[in-house]
């Protein structure tokens, strides 16, 4: 199978390793800017669908994995933060909160076209002030929706979860690989 992962995620690359390490990389020129659903979850399967399906045309005969991830605070999306104060106006969100983190999955070989979200809870403690200070002028939060990740820094705040740590992570691995041995 030639398999191409449209991510340039390294956690999503780290993740479908655990399945195959038999696999390329192509980033989708997929412009999300548009994309609009009414909730989350169905977001977050168009955005996986559509960075598929840019890589996927012009890689014939290929399976295409793509995937998009989104941190869901009562129906509002939190993707990556735009600046420090959008990350910290995130993280004090999530503090001593419970939210959802959605992670769609698509994947195609130009001919069928299968996608599913996995949906996770996330509960945190409560985050001193001085710790999202501490933690928003490190490089971590930038390029993570919902300014964090859960196998960095912010496993110091979790108290509770509720589905696939992974999912949290941006690939769902177990739901993934049967869906790739699908096809």
């Amino acid at each position: 199978m030639n398999l191409i992962l449209a991510s340039g995620s390294p956690r999503r690359k780290e993740l479908l390793s655990l399945y195959t390490t038999d696999f390329t990389i192509c980033v989708s020129d997929f412009d999300e800017n548009g994309v609009t659903a009414p909730t989350p979850a169905q977001l977050v399967e168009k955005l996986a669908r559509g960075k598929c399906l840019a890589v996927a045309k012009d890689h014939p005969g290929a399976v295409v994995l793509g995937c998009d991830t989104v941190v869901d605070v009562g129906g509002e999306v939190f993707g990556k933060p735009h600046s420090v104060e959008d990350a910290k106006r995130m993280l004090r969100a999530l503090s001593g909160a419970t939210h959802e983190v959605h992670t769609g999955v698509c994947v195609s070989d130009g001919v069928r076209t299968e996608s599913f979200v996995d949906s996770c809870k996330v509960t945190f403690f409560p985050i001193p002030e001085g710790e999202i200070d501490a933690y928003t002028a490190t490089k971590e939060p930038y390029d993570k929706a919902g300014a964090y990740a859960i196998q960095g820094r912010a496993a110091l705040w979790l108290d509770q979860l509720e589905g696939d740590y992974y999912t949290i992570m941006g690939l769902p691995v177990s739901r993934t690989a049967r869906l790739l041995n699908r096809f």
